[in-house]
């Protein structure tokens, strides 16, 4: 199934071109995995993002595969995203790791490899890593995860290669107007990843009201809210309807009252598990620590 609302619209800071909808996997077991992102690219999807944290890239792999077959498409029409895990973090570690990941993602490079948290006193020798990586052409793009502003400032002032993306926890409860900001200011890309807030905000009363007047679902409401906000989603699902949906936000748009409506729902709170990923490091060393979740 072609979906041309799926292909590559958003221009990175480096000319590489990025799809605004994509399917995330966080949580998804390998088998789990590998059946969504078959599915996905089935209906469309071009966007596949995962992590080695998620322990799950060989079943992205495996959909691909299969998903590639089954679309009759190669691996040129997609768009796959993983990241640097925390465990790998360095210089050398991470481009040691590279190999591996794209081996169990089966293909010799990724569109965008980001580093997955900001681990403290070492994420900057881990960029100069993720530097040699896209030099070498096995990244398309390269940036980073959760990065605040002083991390991210700090960032800027070392790196040669600005990051073209910021994937960051972004939904109508947390907006982060600090990093959204710097990062207008510096050509890199928001994408959101939990878009629709692990499903909190699908009962609110607003959204809710603002689903039956568009005759869309209220995930469909807050995926739509964010596209119009410029930035990438990544819903998550694993159920073929949930895939199909979360895609079906191509047809209709918000009105400008309607988008500050919910713009006013932010409440700059994170998700309670947030600080579960001591995403600022990890005093006690050991770096299967850093990322719990």
């Amino acid at each position: 199934m072609h979906n041309e609302a799926l292909e590559p619209k958003i221009t990175l800071n480096n000319d590489v071109k990025i799809p605004v909808l994509g399917l995330g996997v966080w949580k998804a077991s390998n088998v789990e995995a590998a059946d969504a992102v078959s599915l996905a690219i089935s209906h469309g999807y071009v966007l596949i993002d995962t992590a080695k944290q998620y322990g799950n890239e060989q079943g992205v792999g495996d959909g691909i595969q299969d998903g590639l077959k089954v679309a009759g498409k190669n691996r040129d029409d997609l768009f796959i995203t993983t990241k640097v895990y925390s465990g790998d973090q360095g210089y050398q570690a991470s481009i040691d790791a590279i190999d591996g990941q794209l081996e169990r993602l089966q293909t010799d490079h990724v569109d965008l490899l980001l580093m997955h948290w900001p681990v403290t006193d070492m994420y900057n020798e881990t960029w100069r890593g993720m530097e040699e990586i896209y030099r070498s052409g096995k990244a398309r793009a390269i940036g980073v995860c959760n990065f605040d502003v002083e991390r991210l400032t700090d960032l800027l002032a070392q790196a040669s290669v600005t990051p073209a993306v910021n994937q960051m926890e972004f939904n109508p409860l947390i907006h982060q107007q600090d990093v959204f900001e710097l990062c207008q200011e510096n050509g890199i890309q928001i994408e959101a990843w939990s878009p629709l807030g692990n499903g909190k905000l699908l009962g609110l009363p607003l959204l809710q009201e603002m689903a039956t007047a568009h005759k869309k679902a209220p995930a469909q409401v807050i995926l739509r809210w964010e596209v119009q906000s410029n930035v990438i989603v990544i819903p998550k699902s694993v159920h073929e309807d949930r895939i199909v949906e979360n895609a079906d936000i191509f047809d209709f748009s918000l009105t400008d009252d309607e988008m500050k409506q919910i713009n006013q729902l932010n409440e700059e709170k994170h998700s309670r598990w947030y600080d579960d990923y001591q995403w600022y490091g990890n005093p006690a060393g050991d770096p299967n620590r850093i990322m719990k979740a």
